[in-house]
């Protein structure tokens, strides 16, 4: 089990003294949802799913991101679903950042904690409930699986941060590292879900361009995040979202780590 932070929305209202000001924006090219956005009427409610509520950060929107959807999900003390999934083409991806939760995975219970990290492949019949005393909160990923003839469908597995090595990338002295839940060669998978690590005063020192679509959530620290032609300046709790093409790189801030849960579309043709 890990015992790094990570950073979960709890809700609630902010006060009627506050102003309306804020960060949160939606672009032709990217949109930003500050943490100070996850407050209690923003919430949704999914079918055969009890004492539990999502916020719903990303959905395919039609001319900017489509492959995906991405959710937190805070479910209460002897909440869950026996039936959380109703859409038998939806892979998901599960990562833990508050509490603990029982998967319950091909028959198999598997108790998550934080930085707990599950596949679940589409058609794949699960569970997920609280049996604690506190709420738990995670993330859930979903996109509809891209079968391809000649592969086999990826197999479902279940893991943590902590038994993961991040992989430097090269010529960084390990300041800029992913966390890389499945091998980046197995092409059965169409998408991945990493954990991408900054130190203080590391940077993506170019304007990444490139055909994957994608959601940043961000655990930990701060930094200034550039998207399209904006800087941004982005905290622990905010989530990105980036449509295809859409430049971006990076300074990181601050006294401790920059680090983000990021999705991405990967390993198949482009729909003609």
């Amino acid at each position: 089990m890990t015992d790094r932070p990570y950073y979960a929305p709890t809700g609630g209202l902010p006060p009627q003294t506050q102003i309306a000001t804020d960060r949160a924006m939606f672009t032709e090219a990217y949109a930003v949802i500050p943490k100070g956005c996850f407050s209690d009427i923003v919430t949704s409610l999914l079918p055969f799913w009890e004492r539990a509520r999502f916020w719903v950060m990303a959905r395919p929107l039609s001319g900017f991101a489509e492959t995906f959807s991405q959710y937190i999900g805070e479910v209460q003390p002897g909440g869950g679903s026996d039936r959380p999934e109703t859409d038998p083409r939806a892979q998901a991806v599960l990562f833990v950042v508050k509490g603990y939760l029982t998967l319950t995975l091909a028959g198999e219970p598997r108790e998550m904690g934080p930085g707990g990290y599950a596949y679940i492949p589409a058609g794949t019949e699960w569970r997920l409930h609280n049996h604690g005393a506190e709420p738990a909160r995670f993330h859930w990923v979903r996109k509809a699986y891209q079968p391809v003839e000649g592969l086999a469908a990826p197999a479902p597995f279940v893991t943590n941060e902590a038994e993961i090595a991040p992989t430097p990338m090269p010529d960084t002295d390990g300041r800029w590292a992913t966390t890389r839940f499945v091998d980046p060669g197995d092409l059965r998978h169409d998408m991945q879900v990493n954990i991408v690590t900054f130190q203080p005063g590391a940077v993506i020192p170019f304007a990444e361009t490139h055909v994957m679509e994608h959601g940043l959530y961000v655990l930990e620290g701060k930094a200034v995040y550039r998207l399209n032609q904006d800087w941004v300046e982005v905290e622990a709790g905010d989530f990105m979202w980036l449509r295809a093409f859409c430049p971006q790189a990076c300074y990181a801030g601050g006294p401790g780590p920059f680090r983000y849960l990021l999705y991405k579309d990967v390993n198949r043709h482009m729909a003609l």
